[in-house]
């Protein structure tokens, strides 16, 4: 199998550097906010065909986004919206579960998130996308670092999220991450080969739809879609079957192991990708996507990062079998 991702993306694989922490020193963890919101509200996605990959030339081809495939998917359930603060809150207090960024005492965070304080401390940056820094003390509720928490961020996408801490919360929630054919099939919203969940173009009827970089990544970001970081999980408008944010915000782990060489022929039934593989799937981009370097935002588009990476843009969404 073949893992090749040209040109790097916006995101950092644990696996690229050795890191042995120093800090032995306990984060303190604060309320992401007032509210107790940690119900999922989930959309019921019919099921049917469509044309999962690309031939655009906007496309990576050596991602595997081509070639086109036929593929069947089953009706699901799919939360609206990426796994909140609020909702991973939840879990951690009903469970007492401690993410792998806690366990391994550090994560990736992007270098314009982090405060001089902890910048000084800053030794480590992964081959080829040094925009990332080693932090340590990172994880979900600390996401710039031991000086940073996640207070009024209770409704933004939880971070730093490995895909195996992924599968926890699934297994507490009585969910499942999607495979990367039923993430596409939803994020396309019943249209057929567009580049985006609302269409063609990135800018519809004059507004932003999406959380993505706006400027010369990784020198400038001018916010003008509103945002630098996550954005809360409702900001833009959903999709035709309900979803928010399947472009930008946050990575989504798919349950898929990843592979950019498919099998190609007759409409395929809810494939669940390979057997076996070194890196998982992630599907939508990220807040720091943008076409100067990576547009990988589009909804064919796709990448991959190893089971225990997190990193600050880096989450997931659940989806559940009917019953």
């Amino acid at each position: 199998m073949n893992i090749i991702n040209k040109p790097n993306c916006c995101a950092a694989d644990r696996n690229s550097l050795t890191v042995k922490s120093t800090n032995n020193k306990a984060t303190t963890r604060l309320n992401c906010s007032s509210t107790t919101d940690t119900q999922s509200i989930m959309s019921l996605i019919p099921g049917g065909n469509f044309k999962m990959g690309t031939n655009t030339p906007l496309g990576y081809p050596e991602d595997g986004e081509t070639p086109i495939r036929k593929m069947n998917i089953q009706p699901i359930y799919m939360d609206i919206h990426a796994v909140t603060n609020n909702q991973f809150e939840e879990f951690v207090k009903q469970t007492g579960y401690k993410t792998e960024a806690e366990n391994y005492k550090w994560s990736f965070v992007f270098n314009d998130f982090i405060s001089d304080t902890v910048a000084k401390t800053v030794t480590l940056h992964p081959p080829g996308t040094p925009w990332w820094s080693v932090v340590e003390g990172a994880n979900w509720f600390a996401p710039e670092g031991p000086d940073s928490n996640i207070e009024n961020r209770g409704n933004h996408p939880v971070v730093h999220i490995s895909w195996n801490d992924a599968i926890e919360y699934c297994n507490w929630a009585g969910k499942r991450l999607p495979t990367e054919a039923e993430w596409e099939y939803c994020a396309r919203g019943g249209l057929s080969q567009k580049l985006y969940p609302w269409g063609d173009d990135l800018i519809h009827q004059g507004k932003h739809m999406c959380n993505i970089w706006e400027g010369k990544f990784p020198y400038e970001n001018t916010q003008i879609d509103g945002f630098i970081g996550t954005a809360p999980v409702e900001t833009y408008p959903p999709n035709n079957y309900g979803l928010y944010n399947m472009s930008g915000n946050v990575w989504e782990w798919c349950s898929d192991w990843f592979t950019n060489t498919h099998t190609t022929g007759p409409s395929q039934s809810n494939p669940s990708g390979p057997i076996s593989g070194t890196h998982k799937t992630i599907k939508g981009g990220s807040y720091l996507c943008h076409d100067s370097y990576c547009n990988r935002y589009r909804v064919a588009a796709r990448s991959s990062n190893t089971p225990d990476s997190s990193t600050g843009n880096l989450g997931f969404r659940c989806v559940k079998d009917i019953t």
